[in-house]
């Protein structure tokens, strides 16, 4: 793989050196001495305003075509991937995605692809927006060190992706090299107060997710489509924090949303809001509205807008989840303004439901408050109240243990015959507490033996659960069906799942 990659790369270099060798000045010369064609729909030209996302050029508001500049810088560059995670991109504009560029219906567009002198590659650029041979990339392959130039004129209305598209394409895809163009309507796009700039994209590391430090490009997991991350705006976590997006209440808000790929389709959506229109495959008329989730195919685009009602932060992600959860295809829209207890009254109830189990954990929920008053009652004359606390926890862990576990373990702790283990009178359970918190943390698989008879199934990890309740859990197995032994605090539970590198629950909201 690595030998077919060298030979398309020198085939590239030696096209390169044969197209720009030293008679480059004199037929530079010689084609800008040319007689080209005057547009009479152009007045006057120039110069094209680039932002980095999740920026986006202000609207145009001329009524005319014009001749538009366009300047733009390819940069191999070293950058953040992930927290301690870095990689080496290749860019339009020192970005990922690159620059965004906005220009309208009918414009004649002078474009100038500069090629910095310290690459290792030469690079070229493909623009969906452009009626002619390979979208410009015919006419723009530049060698590093040397500028091309080329023109085209914006027949079509629409928000278009662009690209490299020097062999091997995928590879230069793959490494950040896309961007979104903006071909605005004669007429204009419905005025909003928010507009942003949204690219999805994959990369394909030879570490899996989170694995520190300087990563190479892994051909052969691209080929697979089997992405180490799968991001918004070139990095994980570029949309989140500080670096979210934000509105206020009562804004309408736009998003111009790419998917450079290479590979996957991309299924937008966020999380509490609903699009009013949405312009699908990025053309400028609303074809769809109240649209709860988008498809934004590989080198595709949509445009969305929608109206925020209320505060809060609402979550950007594409809803294969595991993406947006496990692989960094997250981002967030910061809210804020006067609340609108109408549209949406936050939380009114927070009370334990247990379903069927409800009885028990009313009855278990009622326990923890006489334990807890007896407690408050024994401090003031015998400070050993530790039985007491250990009752709090085993009442407390009843209620966690008819929530979560007693499906699979039964109510009465005996499992399953032959499929799941048995909790009541269990020597494997009571045999190693901090195995049992390991077991809850990370899962459980292959074959154990429990009061004499071996099982071989598998436990999901259940660390989605925080460190009190999984103590209050075990606490409450090993002194129920039979099983007497010590508590466990929430304490060796956070110790445990530090060193097993298992992450604390969060939430978004």
């Amino acid at each position: 793989m690595r030998t077919s990659i060298l030979k398309t790369t020198i085939a590239a270099l030696a096209l390169a050196a044969l197209s720009l060798g030293p008679t480059q000045a004199a037929e530079t010369e010689n084609k800008s001495n040319a007689q080209k064609p005057v547009d009479p729909e152009v007045k006057g030209e120039e110069i094209a305003v680039l932002t980095q996302a999740p920026k986006v050029p202000p609207p145009i508001t001329r009524k005319f075509s014009t001749k538009v500049i366009v300047n733009l810088e390819v940069i191999e560059v070293t950058k953040r991937l992930a927290e301690g995670v870095e990689y080496v991109f290749w860019t339009f504009g020192g970005e990922v995605p690159g620059s965004f560029i906005r220009i309208r219906e009918g414009d004649h567009v002078e474009f100038h692809l500069n090629n910095h002198q310290n690459n290792k590659m030469p690079h070229n650029i493909d623009l969906h927006a452009v009626t002619g041979p390979g979208g410009g990339a015919a006419s723009s392959f530049t060698a590093p060190g040397h500028t091309s130039q080329f023109s085209f004129k914006a027949l079509n209305p629409g928000l278009y992706v662009y690209h490299c598209a020097t062999a091997p394409v995928g590879m230069h895809v793959g490494n950040g090299m896309y961007g979104l163009i903006l071909v605005e309507p004669k007429e204009g796009l419905p005025p909003v107060e928010r507009e942003y700039y949204i690219m999805q994209s994959e990369f394909y590391t030879a570490g899996k997710f989170g694995v520190e430090g300087l990563q190479p490009f892994d051909m052969e997991k691209a080929i697979d489509e089997k992405p180490s991350y799968v991001v918004f705006n070139g990095s994980v976590g570029s949309l989140v924090g500080d670096k979210a997006i934000t509105a206020k209440v009562g804004d309408r808000v736009r998003l111009f949303i790419g998917n450079g790929g290479p590979n996957l389709v991309s299924s937008f959506h966020v999380i509490g809001e609903i699009f009013d229109n949405v312009y699908q495959e990025g053309g400028v008329v609303p074809t769809q509205h109240h649209v709860q989730t988008t498809i934004v195919p590989a080198g595709g685009s949509a445009m969305v807008d929608f109206k925020v009602e209320v505060p809060g932060t609402y979550i950007l992600v594409d809803h294969s989840l595991f993406r947006a959860f496990n692989k960094g295809a997250l981002g967030m829209l910061k809210v804020e303004g006067p609340q609108n207890l109408i549209v949406y009254s936050g939380k009114e109830v927070d009370a334990n439901y247990l379903g069927k189990a409800v009885a028990a954990g009313s009855d278990a929920e009622k326990r923890v408050a006489t334990l807890k008053a007896a407690v408050a009652q024994e401090i003031k004359s015998n400070p050993k109240i530790s039985d007491l606390n250990k009752e709090i926890q085993i009442e407390k862990g009843k209620q966690v243990y008819l929530q979560t576990c007693f499906v699979c373990h039964q109510p009465d702790g005996k499992g399953i015959p032959d499929q799941i283990p048995p909790l009541a009178k269990s020597d494997f359970l009571m045999a190693d507490k901090e195995r049992s918190i390991r077991g809850v943390l990370m899962g459980q698989s292959g074959e154990m033996e429990v009061n004499g008879k071996k099982y071989n199934g598998v436990m999901i990890p259940l660390n989605y659960l925080n460190d009190e309740d999984i103590a209050n859990a075990l606490t409450y197995v090993r002194n129920s069906f039979g099983n007497s032994g010590d508590a466990v605090s929430p304490a060796s539970v956070g110790k445990i799942r530090k060193e097993v590198v298992v992450p604390t629950p969060t939430s978004f909201e």
